[in-house]
């Protein structure tokens, strides 16, 4: 089985492939996400962090997404969550340091980072790899998409996923996420990361991974 997460308000979607079958599950936290064996899973979530928030990934996603480089998030740090519970805080230290400060978006994200950097440094046996659904898109359509905010580039992922097998898209956004928190652009960029789950077509960099201070690789899949 392959798996596919992506975070959302309340949780995770979690998209899992197990041959010809197809299926669409919301999680409340990581454990309960990934508690069912499975061969690959793959999360929409940086996965190897430095001390002080730079990775040749990100800068390497963000050069193949051009002119969309702001859709890769960079900055993450240990330091910013496990020290501070206040972001201009936690800014103030980054600026001490010379460091890029984190941004209001990256800082929320910061319990989700962190509590899939527990998971997986705890479950090191377990095959799982970060993926950016922005670069599977790119993949699926070989030139950069419109935004996923707009309805040409909602339609156009949806399209997407069909022609790549996940004829269930639309049942899911319409359906299957109703009363969950997720929103329809979180069910498509989950279901983007289980196709590279499935089959990881390339990464950045390629090669053999860097890997941060705790064993943890940095490699973006897609």
């Amino acid at each position: 089985m392959f798996l596919g997460l992506d975070g959302f308000r309340n949780g995770w979607v979690v998209v899992s492939i197990d041959g010809d079958r197809r299926a669409i599950s919301f999680s409340a936290d990581i454990s309960t996400a990934l508690a069912s064996p499975f061969t690959r899973a793959a999360i929409d979530i940086p996965i190897g962090m430095t001390d002080d928030g730079t990775r040749a990934c990100d800068q390497l996603a963000r050069d193949r997404l051009a002119p969309h480089r702001s859709r890769v998030f960079t900055g993450a740090r240990r330091w910013l969550w496990e020290d501070y519970t206040d972001p201009d805080l936690a800014n103030e230290e980054a600026t001490r340091r010379g460091q890029k400060r984190a941004s209001r978006q990256l800082w929320h994200l910061g319990r989700k980072i962190m509590e899939v950097d527990a998971f997986v440094r705890a479950h090191r046996g377990l095959d799982i790899r970060e993926v950016h659904p922005e670069l599977v898109f790119l993949r699926l359509h070989g030139a950069p998409l419109p935004s996923k905010k707009t309805e040409q580039g909602a339609s156009l992922r949806r399209e997407l996923l069909v022609a790549a097998g996940v004829t269930e898209i639309h049942d899911w956004i319409g359906i299957a996420r109703r009363g969950t928190g997720a929103k329809p652009d979180d069910v498509l960029d989950a279901c983007a990361v289980a196709l590279a789950a499935r089959v990881p077509v390339g990464c950045v960099p390629e090669g053999d991974p860097l890997r941060d201070a705790h064993g943890v690789p940095m490699q973006i899949w897609f």
